[in-house]
């Protein structure tokens, strides 16, 4: 056979195993480059006219029944937009007529169902006669009814007359008299708890009610079962004889010793949480960003003798109008709007994936960034008295609650800005010096507010006390702060502040050679922001804590070269794999193995590969969430997740191997 070399000149000499090695790695740097190029046209063309990223923050149907609600308790009538909420809502009702929180979570789940149930029914759009429906009901009674429902949706369904209020509620409204110095105060909580009990604790106290006109009855979500309908179930209320006793002990000593009489205490302290309230209202009108906390905070304020057509109220509204996200066939109202972090993090990947800082669109995300570094003290303050504002925010009109890890994203884009620009130098330096300030006296970073981690208020008989009351350290945010503070800051193992954070982080890993991550899922992201903060700020590959996360991370790599990991570690607190692969935390495994080998090994290539064969895939792994918010409760489905973490990755891969 004649060998044409004009055109095949390989073909005159056999290949050995290196140079096929070496083909299939330079072919692979190519198409690593490629995707980068892909990604990058894709956020660009995303980018709005103010330098944001606007992507969906997705959780549960939960949200969308709170606007369906308030729609038809406050009598505003936009067809519109229910149409689309319940659009959104039947499309994620699966065939046993439940909702759930997350796709492999089994059989669905109680709380969820209830709420886009009576949604669906005050909307006006089902009946309870429909097949969908009476699957859901069936769904519902068989896991024990309304009153085995979470403690959120109680709240909702006794505000509008669906459910008893209790005679009483665990958190007694004079709490919020006590300074943040006392024994037992209202601060022991975190902010983002507070700003959630505070309207809760005025409704319920005044167990307020507020029907809305033609609702439905509700009456057929009672399994015949002995527990009472009160707020709370049955084996809540033994756990709070036995441990709320010794709470509310505590505060009804710490009112004996104050100068007024009982009914005027009552009074004062329903005035203060409304005080409390109104003071952290956001520019948008809503309460902390956080369509939630708004929710209860609309009833709070009818509770305390507003009209429904307030300007406070109203605004309330236009501000939770702007934070739905809509589809082409439906539309979702987000728990928070995440612009500050989608942009900040898109902004410095695309910057790490080759986009110079005088790129027209880092230009325009580094000038929003700028303009949302916030410069007012927040509740922060209370534990951080020397610290200064400097800080930023996750939702666009965040002014007064920032926090650790948008305030690092920040400053990693604005780095390079910074080394050349006098205004961004000083926003970075206020910015590194807050985030410095807050680190915990454990040595780790909280998520909002520093040394807010009472035991007691983790072990009060409060649903989600143990996991959304307070702010303890973490790994995934110490791990992202010793990231920065290595790779941008300039810190290393020799710097106080970053030595602290090694031990606590050290002191906290698993024993299998994992970390729990927080807000991510779950020990996967932990274990990811680990690993690249201790290598950033100068261990070894070689160390033992570092070989066995390493370790862990090849063992639970899935078939398909990815890794995935279910919402149900984030409950049962031990990994589950989830037996598929998702974009992001795929990238996560793999970025973790790029910071640690020196060159590219079998594990990592397969991420790569399968970074790089599935990343136009669209199905329930790319929407699966994989960020964490209140653990068996909220989950977020980030839509911009599958574009940051796999470009951020691929970035490093082609910055540390492409030129060896």
């Amino acid at each position: 056979m004649r060998i044409d070399t004009t055109t095949n000149p390989s073909m005159l000499f056999p290949l050995s195993f290196s140079d096929v090695v070496f083909y299939r790695e330079v072919n692979e740097l190519r198409e690593v480059l490629q995707e980068i190029n892909r990604i990058q046209a894709f956020l660009l063309q995303r980018q709005q006219e103010d330098g944001t990223w606007r992507f969906c923050l997705e959780s549960s149907p939960m949200t969308d029944s709170h606007m369906i609600i308030l729609l038809r308790t406050l009598g505003i009538h936009d067809e519109r937009l229910m149409e689309k909420l319940t659009a959104h809502i039947t499309s994620l009702q699966h065939d046993n007529g439940a909702w759930k929180l997350y796709p492999d979570e089994y059989e669905g789940h109680l709380s969820t169902t209830i709420d886009s149930y009576y949604a669906l029914l005050l909307s006006g759009k089902y009946t309870k006669n429909e097949p969908r429906m009476a699957l859901a009901r069936s769904f519902i009674l068989e896991k024990g009814g309304l009153t085995q429902a979470n403690m959120l949706t109680k709240f909702s369904t006794a505000l509008t007359g669906q459910y008893q209020w209790p005679s009483h509620f665990l958190v007694p409204v004079e709490i919020a008299l006590f300074p943040p110095s006392s024994p037992v105060s209202f601060y022991d909580f975190v902010g983002y708890a507070r700003v959630h009990l505070a309207p809760m604790m005025i409704v319920a106290d005044r167990n307020y009610v507020k029907k809305p006109d033609n609702a439905p009855d509700l009456s057929d979500l009672y399994a015949d079962t002995p527990i009472s309908r009160g707020l709370y179930p049955h084996r809540f209320l033994e756990n709070f004889l036995k441990e709320g006793q010794s709470f509310l002990a505590t505060i009804h000593d710490s009112l004996q010793r104050l100068p007024f009489l009982p009914g005027q205490l009552h009074k004062l302290a329903l005035r203060r949480l409304e005080q409390y309230i109104l003071a952290r209202i956001e520019p948008d009108g809503t309460l902390y960003n956080y369509s939630t906390s708004t929710f209860f905070m609309i009833f709070a304020l009818l509770a305390q003798g507003f009209s429904p057509k307030d300007p406070l109220i109203q605004k309330a509204m236009q501000g939770l109008m702007n934070s739905v996200y809509e589809y082409e066939n439906g539309a979702h109202l987000q728990l928070a709007t995440s612009a500050v972090w989608d942009t900040a993090l898109l902004a410095s990947s695309l910057q790490k994936s080759g986009l110079s800082t005088t790129h027209p669109a880092i230009q325009k995300a580094n000038r929003y960034l700028l303009q949302k570094q916030q410069h007012t003290y927040g509740d922060w303050k209370i534990r951080n008295p020397t610290g200064k504002p400097g800080g930023w925010g996750f939702s666009d009109y965040n002014t007064m609650n920032p926090d650790i890890d948008d305030t690092t994203a920040a400053l990693r884009s604005l780095r390079l800005l910074a080394r050349t620009n006098i205004t961004s130098a000083a926003a970075w330096k206020r910015g590194l010096e807050w985030l410095l300030s807050m680190q915990n006296d454990d040595g780790g970073w909280p998520a909002f507010e520093r040394n807010t981690d009472a035991d007691f208020i983790r072990h009060l008989p409060i649903e989600g006390a143990d996991t959304v009351s307070t702010d303890p350290s973490s790994a995934d945010l110490t791990g992202r702060t010793l990231e920065f503070l290595g790779n941008d800051a300039g810190r290393a193992l020799t710097d106080p502040h970053v030595e602290k954070g090694v031990r606590w982080l050290l002191k906290h890993q698993e024993s299998d050679g994992s970390w729990y991550g927080r807000w991510g899922i779950a020990y996967l992201y932990g274990t990811w922001a680990a690993i690249t903060g201790l290598m950033a700020v100068g261990f070894s590959p070689t160390d033992p804590a570092i070989q066995k996360a390493v370790a862990w991370l090849v063992a639970n790599q899935n078939p398909d070269g990815g890794w995935g990991e279910s919402c149900q570690s984030d409950q049962k607190k031990t990994y589950v794999p989830l037996g598929a692969s998702t974009p992001s935390q795929t990238a996560w495994a793999t970025d973790a193995l790029i910071a640690v080998s020196p060159k590219p090994t079998a594990e990592l290539q397969r991420g790569i590969h399968h970074l790089l064969t599935h990343n136009q895939a669209n199905d329930w792994t790319t929407r699966y969430p994989t960020g964490g918010g209140r653990p068996g409760g909220t989950y977020f489905a980030y839509h911009s997740y599958r574009w940051i973490w796999p470009l951020l990755a691929l970035s490093h891969y082609q910055a540390k191997y492409a030129n060896m």
